[in-house]
């Protein structure tokens, strides 16, 4: 029997991939919800008060720490601060109970394989089979990218891992910004607990990226959802609810975990907070966007 009480960590423990499903410590499927916060170089929200605030407020049992690699004052120019940000996220998460996906937030992770290794050596040797934590290694490859050298990258990285005497979970990413998830169930990675991300944004991705999941799913592959968005694929646009629920509807039918894009202030679609927000959380409905809202609704359900 999976506990009722308690915080989500206390309820599900260690996650693992069984049979194409990612479930707890008591084998039943576990299906977590909550926010991915926006690129770490870009946003004053990573802090305990913001993880805080979602796991009290909104009932989040997932926050996504989306450290930024390239770009000004990414990882290659502030590992530093980039590191910290994103340990500070895993930390306040821990001490919630709730999970948290530390991920290398990259479209040319494969460029970046040393740093990459690097960092989730030095990752895993601090949170080694802590529960709470998942890693993801390799966020949205470009459609320029093909899954065998997005496999050879994620293999070299999750031995890292492995090496620490990790055994948590491990997400990874495929082409085309992480839609090809049934190409990836073909030639997949040689380790027992690794899940493969499927990202869409509503207004773009419909029927026929849920066909490709669905195959993904019916040879084996456990996904699970670490970006989504209620907009268009940039980020911004208009919203598409009704898509919105029907993808929504489709992971809850498959026990499929996810993490919505994005808990920022950008002045975009997808952003839930609005403009200036609160920087320290404990927002009200009027700080937040329409998205927001929505999304905040869905977390809670």
């Amino acid at each position: 029997m999976v506990p009722t009480d308690g915080t989500p960590v206390e309820r599900h423990g260690v996650l693992r991939v069984k049979d194409g499903n990612i479930v707890g410590e008591h084998g039943a499927p576990v299906q977590l919800k909550g926010m991915s916060l926006f690129w770490s170089q870009w946003s004053n929200y990573y802090n305990a008060n913001v993880v805080n605030s979602i796991a009290d407020n909104w009932k989040a049992t997932v926050v996504r720490a989306a450290m930024g690699i390239e770009n000004e004052g990414g990882y290659l120019e502030d590992a530093g601060g980039q590191k910290a940000k994103a340990k500070a996220i895993a930390d306040a998460a821990i001490g919630k109970g709730i999970y948290v996906i530390l991920d290398w937030h990259d479209h040319n992770a494969n460029n970046h394989l040393d740093q990459a290794r690097s960092y989730f050596r030095e990752v895993a040797q601090t949170y080694k089979n802590v529960p709470n934590v998942i890693f993801e290694v390799f966020n949205e490859p470009l459609n320029t990218h093909n899954w065998q050298t997005v496999k050879s990258y994620a293999e070299a990285v999750i031995g890292e891992i492995r090496g620490q005497g990790a055994n948590n979970l491990v997400i990874v990413g495929s082409p085309n910004w992480s839609q090809d998830a049934d190409i990836a169930a073909d030639n997949r990675i040689n380790d027992p607990n690794v899940a493969y991300t499927l990202h869409f944004y509503a207004a773009t991705h419909k029927n026929t990226l849920r066909e490709k999941a669905q195959r993904a799913m019916d040879k084996g592959l456990a996904l699970f959802v670490t970006e989504w968005g209620t907009c268009d694929a940039s980020g911004d646009g208009a919203l598409d609810l009704g898509e919105s629920g029907t993808w929504l509807n489709f992971l809850d039918a498959h026990n499929i975990s996810w993490a919505n894009w994005s808990l920022g202030d950008k002045a975009e679609a997808c952003s839930a907070l609005k403009p200036r927000a609160n920087t320290m959380g404990n927002w009200t409905d009027n700080d937040l966007t329409e998205s927001g809202k929505w999304v905040k609704a869905k977390i809670a359900e």
